[in-house]
């Protein structure tokens, strides 16, 4: 997939929340998303994956099938997961009830199916989304901080998804504020500041400062320092090293 020029803005007198982005993720790939608060990365996620149309500028050889998982699954429905999960699929001309019950088991939430979306917690409702972007195999699979209310379990099984695109050729993009990216050891960097996009770069002179905080406030740390344009380089258990 091929990014050449692209604008976009939120209205037509909007300041522009992205500028000449040029970019390429091929098949077989992973993309990291990385940049402080405000900068246009979950913009960029939705162009990508076709949720939002460009200004200017063209995106070419986006693949046919793309999973989209947003930020925050839109969960104020009348349906239960298994209810909108199986209309999800016949969209697609699936039946999905083996491939549901399956995906269910895996994520841990199989006693959640038959609970209506808008009485799920933050973490199931995820998981239903992700669901939802994996019945039909991907090739391109767009995450906007996947790793975002999940439980421990269900957080190991991020990166064995990802890895499954990539080993069928497809593409992966993925954006997170937890540091979790670290498990993700082999994927471009993508760093998004002031709506331009560069890849693989970082600013020069950087030094790596350890900030070692309680367990229970680890993430709020990471996000807070995310928000403020720092690097997350990773996040450690300070017993796993002793």
């Amino acid at each position: 997939m091929l990014l050449q020029d692209v604008w976009f803005r939120y209205g037509r007198k909007a300041p522009w929340t992205l500028r000449g982005v040029d970019l390429h993720l091929p098949p077989g790939e992973v993309a990291v998303v990385e940049g402080p608060n405000g900068a246009g990365k979950s913009t960029l996620l939705q162009v990508v994956a076709g949720i939002l149309r460009p200004d200017c500028g063209t995106i070419s050889d986006r693949p046919a099938v793309v999973g989209w998982v947003p930020e925050r699954f839109p969960a104020d429905q009348p349906f239960t997961a298994r209810t909108h999960l199986r209309h999800m699929a016949a969209i697609r001309g699936l039946d999905g009830t083996a491939d549901i019950e399956r995906w269910a088991r895996r994520l841990h939430f199989a006693n959640f199916l038959d609970v209506r979306l808008s009485r799920l917690s933050k973490g199931s409702a995820q998981k239903v989304g992700l669901v939802q972007a994996l019945l039909t195999p991907p090739g391109l699979l767009v995450l906007d901080e996947p790793w975002e209310g999940l439980d421990a379990q269900t957080r190991e099984q991020v990166p064995g998804i990802v890895a499954e695109v990539v080993e069928r050729g497809g593409s992966v993009l993925v954006s997170d504020h937890l540091g979790e990216v670290a498990r993700l050891p082999h994927a471009r960097r993508w760093h998004v500041r002031d709506g331009e996009v560069a890849e693989g770069e970082r600013p020069a002179g950087r030094q790596v400062i350890e900030v070692a905080v309680a367990s229970a406030d680890a993430p709020a740390a990471v996000a807070r320092l995310r928000a403020e344009g720092f690097d997350i380089v990773g996040v450690r258990d300070e017993a796993a090293t002793r």
